[in-house]
């Protein structure tokens, strides 16, 4: 069966339902699938717990899930460049599970990698830890974190072979790669497609065994949250 599909929507088709927990990639917003958000959005689904690193920027990105209120949970690391992710917060409609940025990166990579939990020194001693075990080892106290993983996760990668094997580039390789392996379900939008055996395989970054659909970008924005420019020299 052919793993590529038609448009972003045929690719989620029967996927979404209510309640369900769906990992997002993206660094900011680098690496966001662009032309999946939407189409969760117009299907209606709602109760979402979403796993991403943070929940896009006003106008854009998991912003739109935050905006028609079909979010109830973000498990992330950053709250920043989202007023309405603070304001939903803030106001207590919006349940948040805020991590270090390490330990959100390792309980993905955990979940992907069928590691029920792992121990940390990071957040000890502080809110982080608060209700979780913890335990000493070589004289210092590790918090205990568990996994995450997904009824789906949606990636954004550069390209695509028709084995569903994918490279990222740059950034977008920093949560992308991790979630494609936590979903039970996992489907990944590209800006190419080329025939399988196109890419050297030290060349992948993550391979097709984990990828069961993958459809072409109709959405490559690529928006630049914060943009600084230096003032010119004087001549």
């Amino acid at each position: 069966m052919s793993k590529i599909y038609d448009s972003p929507a045929a690719a989620l088709e029967d996927l979404l339902f209510d309640g369900m927990t769906i990992m997002s990639g993206g660094f900011g917003l680098s690496g966001n699938p662009e032309s999946l958000i939407p189409e969760i959005r117009k299907s209606g689904v709602k109760d979402l717990t979403v796993v991403s690193n943070n929940a896009g920027a006003d106008g854009f990105g998991l912003w739109m899930l935050l905006e028609s209120r079909q979010v109830r949970k973000m498990i992330s690391s950053y709250v920043g460049e989202n007023k309405l992710f603070e304001q939903q917060y803030l106001s207590g409609e919006l349940e948040l599970e805020l991590n270090p940025q390490g330990t959100l990166a390792e309980r993905i990579r955990a979940g992907g990698a069928g590691i029920p939990a792992f121990y940390t020194r990071t957040g000890v001693g502080t809110i982080v830890a608060e209700g979780k075990p913890t335990e000493m080892f070589e004289g210092e106290e590790y918090v205990r974190e568990t996994w995450l993983r997904s009824d789906l996760s949606i990636v954004k990668a550069w390209r695509a072979d028709s084995a569903g094997n994918l490279m990222f580039r740059k950034t977008a390789r920093n949560f992308n790669p991790n979630m494609a392996t936590a979903g039970k379900v996992t489907v990944a939008e590209v800006e190419e497609i080329v025939p399988a055996g196109t890419f050297d395989p030290d060349a992948i970054h993550t391979p097709g065994i984990y990828v069961d659909r993958v459809v072409l970008s109709t959405v490559n924005e690529k928006r630049i949250e914060k943009r600084t420019v230096r003032e010119r020299e004087a001549a």
